[in-house]
């Protein structure tokens, strides 16, 4: 697997690229700059992306552009955005229009090697990942209207694990239930959702999606 790292920190870019070097992943490039990376996706046609959100010239949302620039252009390609702070807006922002192949990681996470392989193996399987710190933080906003207050506690926890990109086989382990139980769960909370049992469809990414979009 080829991936391209962006980081105006010459640290951050350089721990992230030994990190994934040490795990058999191959850094076709490393960048400092949004303009620099989308040239270098283009060029190298790499499998995944990681990229700070922040970069240069003005620090805001330019990682998050490239990035949605990159989803657009180039869909068979999965971005890891990373973030310093929690930004729920952005989350949302990017899982919108390109859900697949797309996560979104506070910064801290991904310096743990395991978190960091994880996360892209689940990208490039097509999944969804959002980091459980915003996941956590939107399952707690206080809203008037909730699309989810349908749901119970239960079925609440499992969506919150299908927000982190969790499969069934892991959602079970991680709450000592059966895959079965959780199966059966999350096809309640399809169901509540409104969303079809169409095979053709992302139907655990729009379960993602409406999860998230809760919390705006």
């Amino acid at each position: 697997m080829r991936v391209v790292v962006a980081d105006d920190s010459l640290l951050t870019r350089a721990g992230v690229a030994y990190l994934l070097k040490q795990s058999g992943y191959t850094v076709a490039a490393e960048v400092d700059d949004a303009g620099t990376l989308l040239t270098a996706v283009r060029a190298e046609e790499p499998d995944l992306v990681v990229v700070d959100i922040r970069m240069p010239p003005t620090h805001t949302d330019e990682g998050l552009v490239a990035a949605e620039r990159i989803r657009a252009d180039h869909p068979r390609v999965g971005v890891l955005v990373l973030s310093q702070y929690v930004e729920p807006a952005y989350a949302m922002r990017l899982l919108r229009d390109h859900p697949e192949r797309v996560g979104y990681l506070l910064k801290e996470r991904v310096f743990d090697q395991a978190v960091l392989v994880d996360a892209l193996r689940r990208l490039a399987d097509g999944e969804t990942v959002v980091d459980p710190t915003i996941v956590s933080r939107l399952l707690g906003r206080q809203r008037a209207k909730d699309p989810l207050a349908a749901l119970t506690a239960r079925e609440r926890e499992v969506l919150a694990l299908l927000a982190e990109g969790l499969s069934n086989k892991a959602i079970a382990a991680r709450l000592t239930i059966t895959e079965r139980t959780v199966e059966a769960h999350v096809a309640q909370i399809f169901g509540k959702l409104g969303l079809l049992d169409d095979p053709s469809s992302h139907r655990r990414v729009l379960a993602v999606l409406a999860f998230v979009r809760s919390g705006g």
